[in-house]
């Protein structure tokens, strides 16, 4: 039972860099496919299309930072923290590089139509970034009180 115990331990160690990653590669896909599509819909400022679709990829950043703030001792006091902490804030950060790129998407789509409002439309998926950090800080303060060992 011990052994199964620090395992998830470590499950939780690489759980917000992997499904931070799965949520990164989802959203850039989504806000990807979009760009391209405005490509072909207008006559200019293709960089600017291919660069916010890239905005989705900071959720997988965070999560490598977060998997060595609980990179540890694996105990079997100290894996169900490491666990809980890892596996939430790597589902929060997958969920919200999953929706960012939905929202980068829209603001393609809405730029195309209507260029002026480039900057504003990025507003949403602005504040789905903001989410994302929240779960970045919440998660690094509290693996702060995780005992080392």
């Amino acid at each position: 039972m011990n052994e199964f115990i620090i395992a998830l331990g470590w499950v939780g160690v690489f759980a917000p860099m992997a499904l931070g990653a799965v949520g990164s590669s989802m959203g850039c896909a989504v806000a990807g496919q979009a760009a391209i599509g405005a490509c072909l819909e207008t006559d200019g400022g293709y960089g600017k299309y291919i660069g916010v679709a890239a905005m989705p990829s900071s959720q997988v950043i965070y999560g490598i930072v977060v998997m060595f703030a609980l990179n540890r001792e694996m105990t079997v006091t100290v894996a169900p923290g490491v666990f809980g902490i890892g596996l939430l804030a790597g589902i929060a950060l997958m969920v919200s590089g999953s929706f960012q790129g939905r929202a980068v998407a829209s603001a393609i789509h809405a730029t195309t139509a209507k260029p002026e409002i480039f900057g504003l439309s990025l507003a949403p998926a602005a504040i789905v970034e903001g989410f994302s950090v929240f779960a970045f800080i919440f998660a690094l303060v509290v693996a702060g009180g995780i005992p080392s060992g």
